[in-house]
């Protein structure tokens, strides 16, 4: 079969509109397209990739799991799920996890958890839900309409209730919004589509005490900012606050499909048999890379890198702006980076990403106005600078178009 880009228009619900490169290869931080040309890979698939492509050891462990047993009902459990469920408390506040196959559908998980524990112990009238303005939390209707993105969830008829919105970093906005009706307040510790917009140390710390004065549950979104993302395993780890449920994804399976939510077992306790479930969550497969992949990242070597590479794309993000001026700020935390349009080049952030697609670089967007940076986090020094003389390149042809 001849595999092209119009195949996709052939054959796909066109809900995606993908670039007409096809890669087929990848390794490490380098993909080739069916015409053998290389490129350098900063998008990560969208910060998934977080050991770049095919690891070899996750290779390994996928081969050797694939001989063993590929799927079992959760009327069985099976090792790989136990064992990752065991080293996902041991490194973090929870006690307990529930596994599913995305980052949506881990948030579902968290909304439903949070909702059934307020009316199990406070009353059904204690059900709204507080999120924040640019959030993102999945595409599901009740994680797409606490997504602080209308563009989004508009048009599909009536939405989820008891969800309300406030801007980010705006503590005295949530200050007058929450009450003791509040169930839960939900939040990216860095808010990813929003923008890559990192939270005040103020603002943060707020939350949590308003989330314990109201007996709110306090949610951390971390499918982007989890797993080393931003130089601690979990964001939550760099800011001093504790969340009560947080939720992971994306990066957790270093490209295999595999989400979490993580939580202490007094709340767990509410998701009691029959209450919820997933087919394919707690896969034997999905869970033994993903316990490779936690293996690997949750060590020094890994997350002190993190903070170094951090280092040289912020140094030569800023060397790129001071020839060309088109950056008001480069902003995030690790290697979640976002380089945020001045006034003068606003709303232009895709003719970047074009560019640099065509110097054989690959990043991302985070709206009109960021390009975005989520690299696999053990991309090498010598990539880095290949990949950023690429991309100063493609800005000297963007602010000269």
């Amino acid at each position: 079969m001849n595999v092209t880009r119009d195949l996709f228009d052939e054959v796909m619900v066109p809900n995606y509109n993908p670039a007409a490169v096809i890669p087929v290869k990848g390794l490490g931080s380098r993909l080739w397209d069916q015409a053998g040309t290389e490129f350098i890979d900063f998008a990560g698939g969208i910060a998934v990739n977080v050991l770049g492509h095919c690891h070899p050891e996750l290779v390994k462990t996928l081969q050797e799991q694939s001989e063993k047993v590929w799927h079992l009902s959760n009327v069985l459990t099976n090792e790989p799920v136990l064992r990752l469920a065991k080293k996902l408390t041991q490194a973090t506040f929870a006690e307990k996890v529930y596994f599913a196959n995305s980052g949506a559908e881990a948030n579902e998980a968290a909304l439903k958890l949070a909702r059934r524990y307020a009316v199990d112990k406070f009353g059904a009238e204690k059900n709204q839900i507080i999120a924040f303005n640019q959030g993102f939390h999945g595409r599901t209707f009740f994680t797409v309409t606490v997504g602080g993105q209308a563009a989004y969830s508009d048009g599909f008829g009536p939405k989820p209730s008891a969800i309300d919105h406030v801007d980010y970093n705006d503590l005295s906005a949530l200050e007058t919004l929450i009450s003791d009706k509040t169930c839960a307040v939900m939040m990216e510790p860095i808010q990813g589509e929003g923008g890559v917009v990192s939270p005040e140390t103020e603002f943060v710390k707020g939350v949590r005490a308003l989330c314990d004065k109201h007996n709110a549950l306090l949610i951390f979104d971390e499918v982007q900012s989890g797993m080393g993302r931003t130089g601690d395993l979990y964001a939550y780890m760099g800011l001093d606050v504790t969340p009560d449920i947080l939720t992971t994804a994306k990066s957790l399976g270093g490209g295999f499909p595999i989400a979490a939510m993580l939580t202490t077992s007094e709340i767990a306790k509410h998701l009691k048999v029959g209450t919820h479930g997933s087919t394919y969550g707690g896969n034997p497969l999905g869970c033994a890379v993903a316990e490779k992949v936690l293996d690997i990242v949750n060590t020094p070597e890994v997350l002190d890198g993190v903070k170094h590479k951090e280092g040289l794309f912020r140094t030569g993000l800023e060397k790129i702006n001071t020839q060309y001026q088109c950056f008001s700020e480069i902003r995030g935390k690790g290697l979640l980076l976002g380089a945020v349009l001045n006034e003068q080049y606003a709303g232009r952030s895709r003719d970047f990403l074009v560019a640099a697609a065509a110097e054989n670089l690959m990043c991302l967007v985070a709206g009109a106005n960021v390009v975005r940076f989520a690299p696999s986090l053990v991309i090498s020094d010598e990539d880095i600078l290949e990949g950023l003389s690429r991309f100063e390149r493609a800005v000297a042809k963007t602010v000269a178009s």
